[in-house]
């Protein structure tokens, strides 16, 4: 007995699922939430006892309320992985004495982020968190820039320390740049709400680095700054060459994202052009 169930996003996953239904050999319940692969993804998924489900991607947010609202679960509480990641025996235990205590909704989980077989520990920002594990009916999420966000947790959100395994480019790096496109995009789109910047002091990581990302979503020469942060200020130096290509990769995703913002700006000054000109 698991003692909670595994929910798995899926889209042309046949080379990572294999070793992330490894890494949770000892779960019962399963399911795969599938956005169209064409290749062995959904084979693999079944002859492995999961619980599939099917729907076409259009965010992350709204991809998780859905298999939350049309799974069936064995257990009241939820992890949520995909299958670039893999889970430790150590994360394992840690979710089940949370759920002995039951005094939250849900958990932020940290991440290790691996390029090749290198864990950036310094250039990946460790610890970074994202609230994966909850109890079923307690939480929702929201779509937010390229990823989500919790909401309407009734108990709270409390943290983990044991993180799960990120390998975020196991399908290549030209794999990650057609991503991160699309991401950028999406990052481009966001209107800035009222900053607080005493968010900044905040004794949450998680707030601490929202606050951060809000902050500088105007700010001038953005990927230089993108770069020297995770380079020296969090010593991404440190990483070695895994370190360098890391933040450099980094600094051309911000530069997408500039490059859209203003292409976004340009239209729109157009658009408003051609109505001053209908008038």
């Amino acid at each position: 007995m698991s003692r909670f169930s595994i929910i798995i996003l899926t889209q042309d996953e046949e080379n990572n699922l294999p070793e992330c239904l490894r890494s949770i050999s000892w779960c019962d319940d399963i399911v795969v939430l599938d956005s169209g692969s064409s290749d062995r993804t959904l084979s693999l998924a079944e002859a492995a006892g999961c619980q599939v489900l099917h729907r076409k991607f259009d965010d992350f947010g709204t991809q998780r309320n859905y298999a939350l609202d049309h799974a069936t679960f064995k257990y009241d509480w939820v992890f949520h992985l995909d299958a670039d990641e893999r889970f430790t025996e150590a994360l394992r235990v840690e979710c089940v004495n949370k759920i002995a205590d039951d005094d939250k909704s849900g958990y932020f989980v940290p991440s290790k982020l691996l390029l090749g077989t290198c864990w950036l520990k310094y250039s990946g920002c460790y610890p970074t968190y994202q609230m994966r594990f909850h109890k079923v009916g307690e939480v929702r999420f929201i779509a937010h820039g390229h990823g989500q966000r919790e909401s309407d947790a009734l108990r709270g959100i409390g943290t983990l320390r044991e993180p799960y395994i990120h390998y975020n480019f196991s399908k290549g790096l030209e794999e990650w740049f057609r991503k991160h496109v699309g991401y950028a995009k999406r990052e481009a789109q966001l209107v800035s709400s009222k900053i607080e910047p005493r968010k900044l002091f905040s004794r949450d990581a998680v707030v601490r680095r929202r606050t951060l990302k809000q902050l500088t979503l105007n700010a001038p020469c953005r990927p230089f700054l993108k770069f020297s942060y995770l380079y020296f200020v969090r010593r991404g130096l440190l990483d070695g060459r895994a370190g360098f290509m890391y933040c450099v990769m980094q600094a051309v995703y911000e530069f997408m994202i500039v490059l859209f913002r203003w292409e976004l700006k340009t239209s729109n000054a157009i658009a408003k052009k051609a109505i001053n000109v209908d008038r």
